[in-house]
């Protein structure tokens, strides 16, 4: 029954690709000129240099370095730290691939993997700047402080993960012992052999970011024709499918400049669904698991909905009226 069931959608599917076709090509030159013009100039650099540290002895300069800084807050090992530097810094899916990639090269325990699965895979803070608060927040006086809850919101709801991931261990992650399973586990080759895998490897990480960006953007052009109305609903709903076209929903929407900013923050910080399947693209060959991570991402989004809302009610009342 369910063999019958998913051949039917397919089959539903490519008719209504077949029909509704200049909402699918426009959909998908969209999404690849949107990966084009910022994303893969923007991230692609940044993975091939991950994956050359990864590689090399950098990883545990950085991991000497940063390791004792984050022994206690956030609370992970040495190893792990790259993860957390990656995810805050590059942006989605850094950090889910570079924890993967710790997971699958025996750096980390799967357990730690988990955890940091759940707070360091972020919006970048370029993305925040020159996305978020350049073009959807005017007033500048609110810049610092959605910058200071963006970033710090993962860390705090880290802290209660933690918990949970901790629970009946001795206090600290431990490496557990598996075959690894990482095509970028070291190898012994010559530079160029090693640098030619690190290329190969960005460039198929890319191109998966690339393929479900076009993707989404096809089915937020489908379920705008599709849908009827135009109401809060259905906004919300495209808003949740890909974070750059869903914060230009998002600020569309006549309604208080307070609860548009909420939206907006919240939106930024779950990343959207095309942001989870990008991140499942990354850690499949883990053993990580994605639905923990969503629902960690949704608790790390109303967490942030809510600290906006006492920051704007405390400061800024008037943005409700």
């Amino acid at each position: 029954m369910r063999k019958w069931l998913s051949s039917g959608l397919i089959i539903l599917l490519f008719f209504i690709f077949l029909i509704y076709k200049n909402e699918v090509v426009t959909g998908a030159a969209e999404g690849l000129l949107l990966w084009y013009r910022f994303v893969l100039p923007s991230l692609l650099p940044f993975m091939i240099l991950v994956n050359v540290m990864m590689h090399t002895d950098t990883i545990s300069i950085l991991a000497k370095v940063f390791g004792p800084l984050m022994k206690y807050v956030p609370g992970v090992s040495s190893k792990g730290s790259f993860a957390v530097l990656s995810g805050f810094l590059c942006g989605y899916p850094m950090g889910a691939k570079v924890s993967a990639d710790l997971v699958a090269g025996n750096q980390i325990s799967s357990t730690e993997g988990s955890y940091l699965l759940s707070f360091c895979n972020n919006t970048s803070p370029m993305f925040v700047m020159s996305v978020l608060l350049l073009k959807f927040v005017p007033e500048e006086e609110l810049h610092l402080p959605f910058f200071l809850i963006l970033f710090l919101t993962p860390l705090l709801c880290g802290q209660l993960f933690r918990i949970y991931y901790m629970h009946g261990t001795s206090g600290a992650f431990a490496v557990k012992a598996f075959p690894s399973r990482n095509p970028l586990s070291r190898r012994e080759d010559g530079f160029p052999e090693m640098f030619d895998v690190c290329l190969m490897d960005s460039f198929h990480a890319i191109v998966k970011v690339g393929l479900y960006m076009m993707l989404f953007s096809i089915l937020i052009r489908l379920s705008t024709a599709l849908l009827p109305g135009r109401g809060l609903t259905k906004t919300l709903f495209l808003s949740s499918l890909e974070i750059t076209t869903g914060l230009s929903l998002l600020a569309k929407l006549k309604i208080p400049a307070g609860f548009r900013y909420i939206l907006l923050l919240s939106e930024t910080s779950f990343g959207g669904f095309c942001a989870i399947f990008q991140t499942s693209s990354m850690i499949q060959e883990s053993g990580l698991k994605i639905l923990p991570y969503i629902a960690q991402k949704l608790i790390t989004a109303v967490i942030t909905s809510l600290l906006t809302y006492l920051y704007l009610c405390s400061f800024h009342p008037a943005a409700f009226s």
